[in-house]
């Protein structure tokens, strides 16, 4: 029996499932959901087409994209934090719950850190030590982690490893 429409079964992509979650976001009335699942996929298709030529985006891609964005909420709430605009700063975090839905989840510090650990001692073992060691650590942390942790908190467990 195919899927009644409306139904998410067969979304593939995570475009798509935000395309989706947008027309249920409309049929709801969820104005802060809607608002902000459009202000992503608007980023989503503005990261298509940038560059020479347009491009479909994979979900690793996406993935990427919807960081770049839940960052963005996060400082913004924390300067209108800072600032005493504390309306607009809950309308920020607001808007990053509803991102950080379609993100996968982070790795805690333990896991990054054991990670951290073992590409030292790799490279370690091929004969890299100290600070010239940094970058080739940071992108096998990079490569084994995938989007479960910031770069920023990679480089900074890294380098904290490294002395």
């Amino acid at each position: 029996m195919p899927p009644k429409r409306g139904q998410n079964r067969g979304v593939t992509t995570l475009k798509d499932r935000i395309k989706a979650d947008i027309t249920e976001a409309m049929k709801a009335r969820e104005e802060a959901k809607l608002s902000t699942l459009r202000m992503v996929l608007s980023a989503i298709q503005n990261a298509e087409v940038a560059g020479d030529e347009a491009i479909v985006l994979t979900d690793d891609q996406a993935i990427k994209v919807l960081q770049s964005e839940a960052k963005k909420r996060a400082e913004s709430a924390q300067i209108y934090a800072d600032a005493g605009r504390t309306e607009a700063a809950a309308k920020e975090r607001a808007e990053l719950l509803v991102i950080e839905a379609y993100l996968p989840a982070a790795m805690s510090d333990d896991e990054v850190a054991a990670i951290v650990a073992d590409e030292i001692a790799k490279a370690a073992a091929a004969g890299q030590t100290g600070g010239k060691a940094m970058g080739a650590v940071v992108k096998a942390v990079r490569d084994r982690v995938g989007s479960g942790a910031d770069g920023g908190k990679i480089a900074a467990l890294v380098k904290g490893a490294l002395g």
